[in-house]
């Protein structure tokens, strides 16, 4: 499994580009979250949105939707098919009412099914994305009353779509289902509201800083670098062999 960070970057960062993802996965693209600079970050990196296999969505803030309106134009209108849309059952209607809407809806299109083939994901369930890749939803706190979701990959890769500061989930994860690799999105600057702050990431025991990487961090970044403890700043727009990044692999 390979993963391609589009951005690294928080909700206001201008240095970075929105947290975005590319997993790839014997030669299928996945893209986690689609925000306002991933048409752009894919530019850069060469891919259109036709390279893609599917989209998986964490949670509808638009750092991390803000780029599903010109997905779905340009899959409609320019490549002429339905992309496949991977979203959490409790989202698929608020997705479309409250951010999608305004936007795509017209005459020969009133539904969000008009633009993609979704596929809601339930809780509670391993689903399979594509040959060799699957996941599973773990709800996790960012903004209250608002459903958001971190991402179980293979049964060993956490991606966090947003949360709040949560160590018993994260040693869970570890004593519990044996998670070998912690992609964790990272305020660097206290308090830790609706994001885990790096402040609080430091208590947790070397066992779990050693495999975690912080993503979703300020465009001050540069200056925290040999400041996080035992874990490690994720790059974007480099490629990462997924397996390489547990303990004992090769990075």
């Amino acid at each position: 499994m390979k993963i391609t960070m589009l951005g690294t970057g928080s909700a206001f960062a201008k240095a970075f580009n929105n947290n975005n993802a590319i997993i790839e996965k014997e030669g299928r693209l996945l893209l986690v979250d689609c925000g306002i600079t991933a048409p752009k970050a894919l530019h850069e990196l060469g891919y259109g949105f036709n390279d893609l296999h599917a989209v998986l969505i964490t949670h509808i803030h638009a750092d991390h939707i803000g780029g599903l309106e010109e997905f779905a134009f340009q899959m409609k209108f320019v490549y002429g098919r339905k992309p496949i849309l991977y979203i959490a059952d409790t989202l698929v209607q608020p997705i479309w009412e409250h951010s999608l809407r305004g936007g795509l809806q017209q005459d020969e299109a009133e539904t969000l099914h008009d633009f993609f083939d979704v596929r809601p994901l339930s809780i509670g369930a391993r689903h399979e994305l594509m040959p060799g890749l699957n996941v599973e939803l773990v709800p996790t706190r960012h903004i209250p009353n608002k459903p958001n979701f971190s991402m179980l990959f293979n049964g060993f890769f956490f991606y966090s779509g947003d949360t709040v500061f949560d160590p018993d989930l994260l040693a869970g994860l570890v004593r519990d289902r044996n998670v070998k690799v912690i992609f964790h999105d990272c305020q660097l600057h206290p308090p830790g509201v609706v994001h885990a702050c790096l402040p609080q990431l430091l208590t947790l025991p070397a066992e779990l800083q050693e495999r975690i990487y912080l993503m979703h961090y300020g465009d001050d970044q540069p200056n925290f670098i040999g400041r996080t403890g035992a874990m490690t700043f994720i790059e974007q727009q480099i490629a990462y062999e997924v397996e390489q990044l547990t303990p004992g692999g090769n990075s």
